[in-house]
């Protein structure tokens, strides 16, 4: 049963051309399964049925192995299987009707008000400053995403209305609003870019020093500088941008159709997300303000 295990490592490497790091995860997987097959009576491949691969699972699930990394190997041994048929040594495969495990959702990541307060009291006049404080309050403003962002050009901004509009995913277009914090912030960075941008034929609003439209990483990077530099002791990266507004706009209004329409959600199940978060914080206040809701420790 090993020789097959090695003859399918050396396809991963030859044929498939995987990674060194993606056949050694396959084969400390595969090889965590022959032991736990040959514990339940499998000496074979062709002797192994659907109820001792869910045997094996059971017992992964018992020595306290996360869903995540079942699925992983659950998802090895399901390739191997595919390849024994292919080289017909085994009639059926014996994974393909066992579900992996369900994985928990992890619920979105978001600073609290005063951490964004503290974020985005930053000063700086220079160039570089105001272009960065500008997409700042416009993520957390607007709850666009980070591509969203760098896809905006001058001619989207409608200071009047105080919106922008954005192009979302499957080139679907809608208008966002944004508040007087980022209105003062994206005129101040405006006159800041005429000194920078030579040339007039460049749509984009938000560019580098090359005077070109600025990247995905580059405003990762500039997010990351100013948590350091505001001495925020969480990570930041645009989407928690986008899930602190989500969030902090949930808690204050509850309505999840609005929330919906302003992320750009077709779903809106995709949003519920939020309510678990809600609820989260209501409990909490609950938990500390109610005469009867403390808890023993």
């Amino acid at each position: 049963m090993q020789d097959d295990i090695e003859q399918f490592l050396h396809y991963l490497e030859v044929e498939r051309r995987y990674s060194p790091a993606t056949i050694s995860s396959y084969q400390r997987s595969l090889l965590q399964h022959l032991k736990l097959l040959n514990g339940v009576g499998c000496q074979a491949w062709q002797q192994v049925e659907t109820a001792h691969i869910r045997s094996v699972l059971l017992k992964l699930k018992t020595s306290g192995l996360s869903a995540r990394s079942m699925a992983n190997k659950l998802s090895a041994l399901r390739s191997f299987f595919n390849y024994l048929l292919q080289q017909q040594k085994v009639s059926f495969n014996p994974v393909a009707g066992v579900a992996a495990p369900k994985q928990s959702k992890p619920l979105p990541k978001n600073l609290d008000v005063d951490s964004l307060n503290q974020l985005l009291s930053m000063e700086g006049d220079d160039l570089v400053s105001s272009r960065d404080l500008a997409m700042m309050e416009l993520l957390y403003a607007s709850g666009i995403r980070l591509a969203e962002l760098v896809d905006l050009n001058v001619a989207d901004i409608n200071f009047e209305q105080q919106q922008i509009i954005v192009t979302g995913k499957g080139n679907k277009q809608r208008w966002v609003p944004f508040g007087s914090k980022a209105a003062i912030a994206l005129k101040h960075w405006l006159k800041q870019r005429r000194l920078l941008v030579m040339d007039e034929e460049e749509p984009a609003l938000f560019v580098s020093v090359r005077q070109q439209r600025i990247s995905h990483r580059t405003v990762q990077k500039r997010l990351q500088h100013w948590a350091q530099q505001m001495q925020l002791t969480a990570t930041l990266h645009p989407h928690k941008l986008r899930h602190s507004f989500a969030t902090h706009l949930l808690e204050s209004s509850g309505d999840l159709r609005v929330v919906q329409e302003l992320l750009g959600h077709a779903n809106l199940s995709t949003t519920q997300v939020y309510t678990h978060l809600d609820f989260a914080h209501l409990a909490t206040t609950y938990d500390a303000a109610h005469p009867r809701a403390k808890r023993k420790s």
